[in-house]
């Protein structure tokens, strides 16, 4: 890699320091060249830069051997029939059985979640949730405490005083005294209405199960029967009013007339398989190509498994001033109708394709000039705002109606009352919710930017403190347990909040009262898509917001509409 030679690194930073006839891009794609270099050690001496290779060597290995310790445990509960009461038949269905006619519960995240979502004994709701938080147990806990202090030996290597601050020095948030500011902000902004909630959830319980005291392995059993009391909402036969085709026509109406494009569909284009589509993309004004995106959005065997973008070619300026196309494949695992008739969807795989065409509109909008801030190449506190931004048009009548339509007669959507019950269901028990991943955001943070933690004491003490005096489970070690911190989003597990957060702003300021805002739109498209990383992503928010952005909306809509 160019970013791995240092005679390149020595080029380029001799032409930085003269900083000779660049515009604004340029001298931010310069510093961003230098930072790369320098992230790689090139800046270190001979000895430092070996103790860095053997660092990430060895965080790499201990990394995967935590992951490969949770994806190898097998552990599983022995319950009978009485013991699972209010679970779905066909859950039960799905069980493997032992002797005595009991069911075997695997310890796997999609079982216990249904579990503890359904089962009314609340006995075994805790036995599971107890077993669960104790995987992996001592030898994972001992895997990250290495990693951590391995992950600090690593980041002082280059100047900094603990691995959060190194981690987060890249991204938008920049030190980690900001992200503590900012995830204790949200925390505090929620706790009335937190408290309120889970009052809420103690009396329920109360009701149903006694004096029994109210514990966090509750929490998901109790949301699911308050939410089927106050909303009319059956998810089953909400789907029969999302068939994938209206679906996609409306997401792609709705991106076009706010964003100033047109879609055309290639015709006789040469894919990879017979169900991929592609599509043209014209400024509806100029008819300018603008780019292309590929659709292979339907599960078939040998797929890839996830739902994701991935970009094909980058959008950026040629040495003679030409602007490459940019081309972007959308991927999904979408179940296709039988008979000529339109595969049916559920509410949030409609929600997971909008936020996904939220990312294709933001590749091929993108006009960098370098391709280092092109497509999805930018601040990853960033990327995900403009696809969450897209989201809110999924709950917002005037859009649902859009997007939505009967199979057997789709010009029937549905009707007002389901699209206000959706708009409610999306932010209930939101801050409770939230609370709970603010804890793991906490946890994460302060066990990368401080030295010789007990782990397992600091969760004792953070659980109450955030979860309103719900302790952790007796015995489990989340820690041991919680693979976002041992790889991948290490000192950045507060990114999903952080986008979430001013995606809100962006559209309560902007786009609430006025969906189909082609002026707004244009804006979000010009000052933000198109802008990519070649500038800060702060300075980018405020240019679109005239402000910087803040978190009140986002604390507004919490409370707006709560129970």
């Amino acid at each position: 890699m160019c970013s791995k030679r240092e005679d390149v690194y020595r080029v380029v930073k001799a032409f930085a320091s003269k900083g000779e006839w660049m515009n604004p891009e340029a001298k931010h794609y310069i510093k961003c060249l230098v930072r790369d270099f320098e992230q790689n050690g090139l800046n270190l001496t001979v000895t430092k830069k070996e103790e860095v290779q053997r660092l990430r060597a060895q965080i790499e290995e201990l990394s995967l051997q935590y992951i490969h310790n949770l994806n190898d445990d097998s552990s599983c509960i022995l319950f009978s029939e009485a013991e699972l009461v209010g679970l779905p038949p066909e859950y039960l269905k799905s069980l493997e059985k032992a002797g005595n006619d009991r069911y075997k519960i695997t310890l796997r995240s999609h079982n216990v979640l249904a579990l503890l979502e359904f089962c009314q004994v609340g006995r075994t709701r805790r036995m599971v949730a107890a077993a669960y938080g104790k995987r992996c147990g001592e030898v994972n806990l001992s895997l990250l405490e290495s990693l951590v202090e391995l992950r600090h030996k690593y980041a002082r290597l280059f100047g900094y005083s603990n691995y959060a601050d190194y981690a987060v020095d890249l991204r938008m948030a920049k030190t980690s005294t900001k992200v503590f500011e900012f995830l204790e902000d949200i925390s505090a902004s929620l706790t009335d209405l937190a408290t309120g909630e889970l009052a809420l959830l103690k009396d329920l319980k109360r009701k149903e199960e006694g004096e029994l005291p109210f514990g966090i392995e509750d929490l998901l059993y109790y949301v699911k029967r308050v939410e089927e009391a106050q909303f009319d909402l059956d998810f089953a036969a909400l789907k029969q009013y999302f068939p994938v085709d209206v679906v996609l026509s409306g997401i792609l109406k709705i991106t076009q007339d706010l964003f100033g494009l047109r879609f055309q569909e290639v015709a006789d284009a040469e894919v990879w398989h017979g169900d991929v589509s592609v599509f043209s993309v014209f400024d509806l004004s100029s008819g300018e190509l603008l780019g292309y995106f590929y659709l292979d959005i339907y599960t078939r065997e040998g797929k890839y498994g996830h739902t994701c973008v991935v970009a094909l070619q980058n959008g950026a300026l040629s040495h003679s001033g030409q602007q490459q196309i940019p081309v972007v494949l959308l991927i999904s695992q979408l179940q296709k109708g039988n008979g000529g008739h339109s595969g049916l969807l559920r509410f949030p795989e409609v929600v997971s394709l909008f936020h996904e065409f939220g990312h294709v509109v933001q590749h091929i909008c993108n006009r960098a000039s370098f391709a280092r801030f092109s497509g999805l190449r930018v601040d990853p506190d960033f990327v995900e705002i403009p696809a969450l931004v897209l989201e809110n048009w999924c709950y917002e009548s005037f859009s649902l109606k859009l997007i939505s339509g009967f199979h057997q007669d789709i010009t029937k959507p549905i009707n007002d009352e389901m699209c206000k019950s959706l708009k409610r269901w999306r932010n209930s028990f939101s801050a409770l919710k939230l609370k709970q991943e603010i804890l793991y955001c906490l946890f994460d943070q302060i066990i990368h930017s401080t030295d010789n933690v007990d782990i397992v004491e600091l969760f004792k003490h953070l659980h109450p403190k955030v979860m309103l005096g719900l302790p952790m489970l007796e015995g489990t070690n989340p820690a041991s347990c919680f693979p976002r911190s041992a790889i991948g989003f290490e000192a950045a597990c507060y990114s999903r909040i952080w986008s979430e957060v001013f995606a809100t702003d962006i559209f309560a300021s902007k786009f609430c009262d006025d969906l189909v805002n082609h002026h707004v739109g244009m804006q979000f498209r010009n000052k933000v898509l198109a802008m990519g990383g070649a500038k800060d992503p702060i300075e980018i928010l405020s240019d679109f917001l005239g402000r910087e952005p803040s978190i009140n909306a986002f604390i507004d809509s919490k409370t707006k509409y709560s129970q």
